[in-house]
C-alpha cells in the first residue's frame, strides 16, 4: 500500500509555530500517513552555489526563513502522536554522525519507531562553509557518514574508524526502537551507486523526473545492489508548485498519487512550501483539506 505523506509548512515568512502545530494535528485527523521536513539554514546573499537547474536555477526567497528540521519533528511527534515522521532530506555535511545518531535515535523513540531519515550531499557551498565543512569533500564525506551513523546504533560498546570519522569505543543510548530506514536524495551516478550500497529507500522528485524515468533509474540502482539485500524502494516527492514554478495543483498531485499507487511505489510526499497561491496560514490549511481528497 502506497503511503501518502506531506511536507509540513516550514519555509517562508508565512510559517509560524501555530501553523505547523495546526497543520500537523489536522494532517493526522485527515488520515495522512506521515509528515516530512527538509534542511536549510542560511540564505546566502552573495551565493556562488549553483542552485539545481531541475529546481529552476534560482533559489526561492522562501529559503530566507526555515524552521530547523529535527526540532520541528520532535514537536510534531508530540502534537500528532502516531503519525510517521521523516526527513526529505538532511544534508550530511551539516552534521557529524555520532551526535546526529543520538538525536535521530531519540526522535525514533519519541515517534515509537516511525522515523525515516533521508540524506543527501546538498548543493549550497555557503551552508557547508558555515557548518565548517569543505564543500568539495561532501560526496566522500557521505560515503563515510552512513557507516559511522549505523555503527552508533549497533550493540554497545560501539566504535568506528574511517578516513573521515573516528568514534572512540563507548556506549551510546538510547538505541532506536527498531532499525531506522535510511533514504537517499541523490541523482548523480555516484549518488545512485551510493544509494545502492548504503540506503533502503530512494527519494526522487517530480516533475523534473517522471515516474517512468524514476522507475527506470530505480532498476539501475537495484542492479548494483549487493546479493541477498532487499531492493531499494522509492518514495516519490511531488509539489503542488515546484521550485521551478511548475504548477500541478491539488488535482495534478492527485493524479500522481493515483499513478504511484497503480505502480506499487512505496510512498509519495506532497510539498506545498513553494506554492505561490498560498498567501496566509488559512490558505495553507484550506489546501490541506483539499489534499485530503487524494487519499480516497
Amino acid at each position: 500500500m502506497t503511503f501518502v505523506g506531506l511536507a509540513v509548512p516550514q519555509l517562508g515568512n508565512l510559517v509560524d509555530v501555530g501553523l505547523i502545530r495546526d497543520y500537523s494535528i489536522r494532517s493526522q485527523e485527515l488520515g495522512f500517513d506521515s509528515l516530512w521536513v527538509q534542511e536549510h539554514f542560511l540564505f546566502a546573499t552573495d551565493s556562488l552555489s549553483a542552485y539545481p537547474q531541475r529546481s529552476g536555477g534560482t533559489q526561492r526567497s522562501v529559503y530566507e526563513s526555515v524552521y530547523s528540521p529535527l526540532e520541528t519533528l520532535a514537536a510534531i511527534a508530540a502534537w500528532a502522536p502516531g503519525i510517521g515522521i521523516g526527513t526529505s532530506i538532511l544534508v550530511a555535511g551539516y552534521h557529524h554522525p555520532a551526535p546526529l545518531a543520538n538525536r535521530l535515535a531519540t526522535l525514533a523513540q519519541l515517534a515509537e519507531g516511525r522515523l525515516i531519515a533521508g540524506f543527501g550531499v546538498g548543493w549550497s557551498h555557503e551552508e557547508h562553509i558555515a557548518a565548517g565543512v569543505d564543500p568539495s569533500t561532501r560526496g566522500k564525506r557521505l560515503d563515510d557518514f552512513i557507516p559511522a551513523l549505523r555503527a552508533c546504533w549497533d550493540e554497545d560498546p560501539i566504535r568506528h574508524q574511517s578516513s573521515t570519522f573516528e568514534i572512540p569505543a563507548g556506549i551510546m543510548r538510547p538505541k532506536p526502537p527498531q532499525p531506522i530506514r535510511l533514504m537517499a536524495g541523490m541523482w548523480s551516478e555516484a549518488g545512485l551507486r551510493r544509494t545502492a550500497r548504503d540506503f533502503d529507500l530512494w527519494n526522487p522528485g517530480g516533475p523534473a523526473m517522471s515516474l517512468d524515468d524514476a522507475e527506470a533509474t530505480l532498476e539501475r540502482i537495484n542492479s548494483w545492489r549487493a546479493d541477498g539485500r532487499p531492493p531499494v524502494r522509492m518514495v516519490y516527492r511531488i509539489a503542488t508548485e515546484s521550485t521551478a514554478g511548475v504548477k500541478l495543483g491539488v488535482d495534478g498531485v492527485g493524479d500522481v498519487i493515483a499513478d504511484a499507487r497503480r505502480r506499487g511505489i512505496e510512498g509519495v510526499i506532497v510539498d506545498t512550501n513553494f506554492d505561490t497561491s498560498i498567501t496566509d496560514a488559512a490558505g495553507w490549511l484550506a489546501q490541506l483539506e483539499e489534499l485530503a481528497g487524494t487519499l480516497a
